[in-house]
C-alpha cells in the first residue's frame, strides 16, 4: 500500500471511529436521560392517577436495579470480549453486534409494548425488565468493545492521539446534539402536541431515528475500522469485580477520586436528567431546549479543547477547583431563575461548562494513580485502575433514573401533565429534587477531593521519578514469569547510540541519580535531533504515562533504560510520541519515541539523553565512545559482556 492510499485509510478509519462514537453517545444520551422523559410522561396516561404514578415508580425502580445489577455483569462482559477471537477481529463483532442488538431493543422500549402496559401491567413489567436488561448487556457489549478499539487500531502513540481526538469530539456532539433536536423532532411528528409535550408516536419515531443511527455507525465502525493483529493483544490475565474492589481498596488515592467523582456524576447526571422537565413543565416551552441543546453541543467541544490549555497554565487541582465552583454557581443561578428563559440558559450554560473539564480531571488523576499504586503496591493495573470511571458514571447514571421516577411522581409530572397542570406546590418539590439534591452532591465531592485527592502533577512526577530508579529490579518480583525475562547470556553485546549527538559522560549528567551510579551504568547523549531507535533487539519492559523513558530488555538479558532529558517528567508527555507498546518485541533500529526539543527548551529543562544498563552487576561494561565524540544511531557506545 502507497503512502497516498494509506493515509486514505487512515483518515477513513479516524472518520468511521469519530462517526461510531457519535451514534455511541447519542444512543447512550437517550437511554440516560431521555428515555426517563418517555417512561414518566407517556408510558402510563390512564384516568387512574394513583395507579399510573404506582407504575411509574415500578418501572423506574426496575430500570435502577437492573443498571446497578449490570455492574456486575460489566467484568464478565471484559473477559467475554477479551477471548473472543475471529476473522473479523476481538471487538469488532461486540461493536457491530451489540449496537444493532441495543438499538433495536432500545427502540421498542419506546413502545407500550402492544398494550400490555394497559392490558396486562403486571405482564408488562416483566416483559419490559427482560428487554431493558439484556438492551443493556448487548449495550456494554458495545461499549466496552468500542472504547477498547483504540490501542487495537494502532500501535502508534501519535496516531492513537489523533483516533482518541476524534472518537472525543464525536461523542461530544453525539452526547449533545440530542438536546438540540429531541423536542422539535418528536413534536414534528407527534399527533398531538400535549402542552409541548408530543406523543407515543413522535417518541417512538424520535427514538427509531437515534437506534438506526447508532446501528448505522456502528456498522461503519466495523466496516471502515481495522484491528491490527499482534500477539501484544492476547489476553493473559482476567478482570474480576473482586479484584476491581481489591485495587479499589487499596490504593487509597484512585479511592479517593473515585469517591469524589461518584458524587460528582451522580449530581451531574441527576440535574442533567431534570433540565427537560424544567423547559416542559415549569418554563411550559419544550422547544427553547433546542436552544440549550446547541450551546451545550458547541460549548462542550471547545471545553474539550481548552482543557489542555488551562490545566497547563495553572494546575489540574486549581482547574478542578475553579470549575467545580462554577458548577455549583450555575446550578443556584437556574434554581432562582424561575421563568426567565434567559436566565435558565445562563444558570444551565454555566454549570454545563465545567462539567467536560472536571471529567478530564478527573480521568487523568485516574490514570496517575496508575503509578501511584504502582509503586505502593508493586505491581501496575492499569486496566483494572481505569475500569473504575465507567464503572462510576452507569452508577450515578442507575441513581439518577430511580431519584427522577421518584421526583415526577412527587411533583405531579407524569402521563397526561402539562405545565398549565402542575401546581406551585408541585414546582417547588420538584426544584427540591432538581437543585438541592444535586448541589448537595457535588458539594460533597468537592470536599472529599479537597481532604483526600492529593495526587496532583507534581508528586504524579516524583512517583515517576521514583519508579525509574526502581526498574530492572522488579524483574526480580514474584509475579513477573521467569520466561519473560531472558537470563543473561555469554557473548559480547554492542549497545550503539540510541540518538544522534554528542557523548557526555554519565557522571557529568545533573540528575544525581544517574550521575552516581545508583541507575547502573550508561553513558548520555546531548541529542542533534529528536529521533530515539533501539540499540538492539528485545523487548519493551517498562512504559511511563509521560513517556519521556523507555525500558527495554534484550534477547541475551541486559536491562537497559532510555531516559530523555532530566526531569522532563514535569512535561506531561508534551513534546513526547512514543512508537511502542508495553510487552511489544522490538528490533535493533526500530525507532523507539520522537521528541521536540523546543517544548524540552522552552519549559527550562535539559534534553540530554541518558542511557544505563540497570542490571549492570551482572555485566562487564566497556564505553568505547567517550566525552565529547560526535555519534549516529549506527555508532557504538558500549560495549557488554556476561560475567563469568
Amino acid at each position: 500500500m502507497d503512502s497516498t492510499n494509506s493515509e486514505k485509510h487512515l483518515v477513513r478509519s479516524r472518520l468511521a471511529y469519530s462517526l461510531g462514537a457519535f451514534g455511541h453517545d447519542a444512543f447512550f444520551a437517550l437511554l440516560s436521560t431521555y428515555f426517563i422523559m418517555y417512561v414518566t410522561g407517556h408510558l402510563f396516561d390512564s384516568s387512574n392517577k394513583a395507579f399510573d404514578n404506582k407504575m411509574v415508580g415500578y418501572v423506574t425502580a426496575i430500570i435502577m436495579i437492573l443498571r446497578i445489577v449490570e455492574l456486575l455483569i460489566d467484568p464478565l462482559i471484559g473477559n467475554m470480549i477479551d477471548r473472543t477471537n475471529t476473522r473479523w477481529g476481538k471487538f469488532k463483532p461486540w461493536v457491530v453486534g451489540g449496537g444493532a442488538i441495543s438499538a433495536v431493543l432500545l427502540a421498542a422500549l419506546f413502545t407500550p409494548l402492544g398494550g400490555l402496559n394497559a392490558s396486562n401491567p403486571m405482564l408488562y413489567l416483566v416483559v419490559f425488565a427482560i428487554i431493558y436488561i439484556i438492551m443493556d448487556v448487548f449495550y456494554s457489549f458495545n461499549d466496552v468493545g468500542f472504547w477498547s478499539m483504540v490501542p487495537a487500531m494502532s500501535f502508534d502513540s501519535h496516531e492513537r492521539d489523533k483516533i482518541a481526538t476524534f472518537a472525543r469530539v464525536g461523542s461530544t456532539i453525539g452526547g449533545n446534539i440530542i438536546g438540540f433536536v429531541i423536542m422539535p423532532t418528536v413534536l414534528f411528528f407527534s399527533v398531538k402536541q400535549n402542552g409541548g409535550t408530543g406523543d407515543d408516536r413522535g417518541w417512538f419515531i424520535f427514538a427509531a431515528i437515534i437506534a438506526a443511527i447508532s446501528a448505522i455507525t456502528a456498522i461503519g465502525v466495523g466496516m471502515f475500522t481495522h484491528e491490527q493483529k499482534s500477539l501484544l493483544r492476547e489476553n493473559k490475565e482476567e478482570t474480576k469485580f473482586k479484584d476491581v474492589m481489591k485495587i479499589l481498596v487499596k490504593n487509597d488515592q484512585l479511592l479517593a477520586i473515585a469517591m469524589s467523582y461518584l458524587f460528582f456524576t451522580t449530581g451531574q447526571t441527576l440535574l442533567n436528567s431534570f433540565e427537560l422537565y424544567y423547559f416542559t413543565y415549569v418554563l411550559g416551552d419544550s422547544k427553547a431546549f433546542s436552544i440549550l441543546g446547541g450551546l451545550n453541543t458547541v460549548i462542550g467541544v471547545i471545553s474539550v479543547f481548552a482543557f489542555p490549555l488551562f490545566s497547563g497554565k495553572i494546575g489540574r487541582h486549581k482547574l478542578f477547583y475553579g470549575a467545580a465552583t462554577l458548577e455549583v454557581i450555575g446550578a443556584l443561578v437556574f434554581a432562582f431563575a424561575g421563568k426567565s428563559l434567559a436566565t435558565v440558559l445562563l444558570g444551565a450554560e454555566l454549570f454545563f461548562i465545567p462539567q467536560p473539564i472536571i471529567f478530564l480531571v478527573v480521568l487523568m488523576t485516574i490514570t496517575d494513580s496508575v503509578e501511584y499504586g504502582q509503586l505502593k503496591l508493586g505491581h501496575r493495573d492499569e486496566s483494572l485502575t481505569l475500569s473504575i470511571r465507567p464503572l462510576l458514571d452507569k452508577f450515578g447514571g442507575a441513581v439518577a433514573n430511580g431519584v427522577v421516577g421518584m421526583a415526577t411522581v412527587a411533583a405531579g409530572m407524569t402521563g397526561g401533565a402539562t405545565a398549565a397542570t402542575v401546581t406551585a406546590h408541585g414546582v417547588s418539590i420538584f426544584k427540591i429534587y432538581m437543585f438541592l439534591i444535586p448541589i448537595s452532591l457535588i458539594i460533597v465531592g468537592i470536599i472529599i477531593f479537597a481532604l483526600k485527592v492529593k495526587l496532583d502533577e507534581k508528586s504524579h512526577a516524583k512517583i515517576v521519578e521514583e519508579l525509574e530508579k526502581t526498574w530492572g529490579k522488579q524483574f526480580n518480583a514474584d509475579e513477573t514469569p521467569v520466561e519473560e525475562v531472558p537470563a543473561p547470556q555469554p557473548g559480547v553485546t554492542d549497545i550503539p547510540a540510541p540518538v544522534a549527538g554528542t557523548v557526555v559522560n554519565l557522571s557529568d549528567v545533573s540528575d544525581p541519580a544517574f550521575a552516581e551510579g545508583h541507575m547502573g551504568q550508561g553513558f548520555a547523549i546531548k541529542p542533534t535531533d529528536g529521533k530515539v531507535f533501539a540499540p538492539f533487539s528485545g523487548t519493551i519492559r517498562a512504559t511511563f504515562s509521560t513517556r519521556h523513558a523507555v525500558g527495554m530488555v534484550s534477547d541475551n538479558g541486559i536491562t537497559l533504560l532510555i531516559h530523555v532529558g532530566v526531569d522532563t517528567v514535569k512535561l506531561r508527555g508534551t513534546g513526547f510520541v512514543t512508537y511502542f507498546t508495553k510487552g511489544q518485541h522490538i528490533e535493533k533500529g526500530q525507532q523507539l519515541m520522537e521528541f521536540w526539543a523546543p517544548t524540552v527548551k522552552e519549559a527550562g529543562l535539559d534534553d540530554t539523553v541518558i542511557v544505563t544498563v540497570t542490571n549492570s552487576e551482572s555485566f562487564n561494561i566497556e564505553q568505547v565512545a567517550h566525552d565529547g565524540d560526535t555519534v549516529t544511531t549506527s555508532d557504538n557506545v558500549l560495549t557488554v559482556t556476561k560475567k563469568d
